[in-house]
């Protein structure tokens, strides 16, 4: 895996033209399963509304993660629909629970008419590419994030950089 900085910088460009603030809050919660970083983005952030946004290939196996059921009582899902993964999605048991939770993209724009457990599926037209095929195309893709200082876009605290992280190279 890359490391934070670089991972945190491309996600900053990615997102540079849609309303999403990007974070690396896990690091400073000290959280590793998504249902502790939510419990604790909720209790930090209380008047703020929080979508988990995943691809259709996490939704097959969404009913594997630890406390599934939790994490889709605690925000909306909307999921991301990908190439290759409609009949795996359709048949997994997480999709199957909370198929009759799902809303259709317009009414789901409506904050504050809805609560969780709600299931948005988003359709456009994705890169087919897997992401390992992507970094495989460009196996050098973090060493152009490097030098950049960087600050958390909801904590406000620093990034750290190439070098300085944890088994940073």
């Amino acid at each position: 895996m890359a490391p934070l900085s670089a991972r945190y910088a491309s996600a900053v460009v990615q997102a540079r033209r849609a309303p999403i603030r990007v974070t690396a809050i896990e690091r400073e919660l000290g959280t590793r399963y998504t249902v502790d970083t939510i419990a604790g983005i909720q209790r930090r952030f209380e008047k703020c509304d929080f979508v988990w946004l995943m691809g259709s290939d996490n939704l097959a196996t969404f009913h594997r993660w630890r406390e599934w059921r939790r994490i889709a009582w605690s925000v909306p899902i909307a999921v991301i629909a990908r190439p290759g993964y409609e009949m795996a999605t359709v048949a997994s048991p997480a999709a199957a629970m909370l198929r009759r939770f799902a809303m259709k993209p317009a009414q789901f724009r409506n904050r504050g008419t809805w609560s969780a457990p709600i299931l948005v599926t988003l359709r456009f037209d994705p890169d087919a590419r897997s992401a390992t095929a992507i970094r495989a195309g460009d196996p050098d893709w973090a060493s152009r994030y490097g030098n950049a200082p960087l600050r958390d876009q909801i904590t406000h605290r620093p990034i750290p950089r190439i070098g300085s992280e944890p088994g940073g190279a």
